[in-house]
């Protein structure tokens, strides 16, 4: 029932005007704020502790339903792009700077590993690069729905982007990066991989130790990358300049401060779009001790 919903979705989002669904959307996300009582009570306790010495209860409840908004009007956007396979098409809608960073990182030829995170309508983020001829390898976790994963992928890997499932084909990608390919990983969540802990949003988090060792063991530049929806509904990919990794001396020490120098970089995009990020995720749930090494 799910699957077919999805589908049904898919359809009737893309014979509306955009600036509709995303109304539309936007409204479902409103009304998810009020339904969902435990998701909205980690986005608000979420919220004051990282902004609470910033921002009054009532200021933290406005931001808390603007989360939830935004979260239904990226959906939309994504939802609706899924039949998209042309590059003009994704084009209509969003813009991209500092693609000279990518494009500067490529030549290098030794593979690059993207990072971006659970900000606006990330999935749009591999659409364009995929279209764009950028060939990229995507890492996530498989749906638990297995029509719905399908349907996920082959939307994927119909634009050019190569999955591969979190926690598997490590060697694979390994390989991608050193025959000088594109990696997009995302290390923004509280998952169970090996991890360290380093400063995030002013608290430690459990941190996926994944594009820092690789990017050690390999020496491919790691860009961060992410999008953004703008004030005027539009979408904004923005490439930052390539993160320098430190190597040489002790090979933890130096993980650690990688790690950091990386989060560091999705740490920056959330507070420049905090209404973006999925805040209703338990980012701090691992206390130390608990992490897998």
């Amino acid at each position: 029932m799910i699957y077919f919903f999805a589908v049904s979705l898919i359809k009737i989002a893309n014979l509306l005007p955009r600036k509709w669904v995303l109304k539309v959307t936007g409204s479902l996300g409103n009304l998810a704020y009020h339904i969902f009582k435990e998701a909205r009570e980690i986005t608000i306790n979420n919220l004051t502790q990282v902004f609470g010495h910033q921002k009054n209860k009532n200021e933290i409840i406005t931001l808390s339903k603007k989360v939830f908004r935004m979260i239904g009007k990226n959906a939309g956007d994504i939802i609706r792009a899924l039949p998209i396979d042309g590059l003009s098409q994704l084009e209509k809608f969003i813009k991209v700077e500092g693609e000279e960073y990518l494009k500067a990182a490529v030549a290098k030829g030794k593979g690059v590993i993207l990072i971006t995170g659970h900000i606006g309508a990330f999935e749009l983020i591999g659409s364009y690069l995929g279209l764009a001829g950028y060939r990229p390898l995507a890492i996530g976790t498989a749906l638990k729905d297995e029509k719905l994963n399908n349907l996920l992928l082959h939307n994927r890997t119909s634009r050019g982007i190569e999955a591969v499932e979190r926690g598997k084909e490590t060697f694979k990608l390994i390989k991608a990066l050193k025959s000088g390919r594109i990696v997009i990983m995302l290390i923004d969540q509280d998952t169970r991989v090996k991890s360290r802990f380093v400063n995030f949003l002013g608290k430690p988090a459990a941190t996926p130790i994944g594009a820092a060792l690789m990017a050690q063991k390999t020496a491919a530049a790691v860009v961060p990358i992410y999008i953004s929806m703008q004030s005027d509904h539009s979408q904004l990919i923005e490439v930052f300049p390539e993160v320098p990794i430190i190597s040489g001396g002790d090979e933890e020490e130096n993980l650690i401060e990688n790690i950091q120098r990386i989060s560091d970089t999705t740490e920056a995009a959330i507070l420049r779009n905090p209404q973006q990020w999925v805040w209703m995720h338990e980012r701090w749930k691992t206390q130390p001790g608990e992490e897998i090494r």
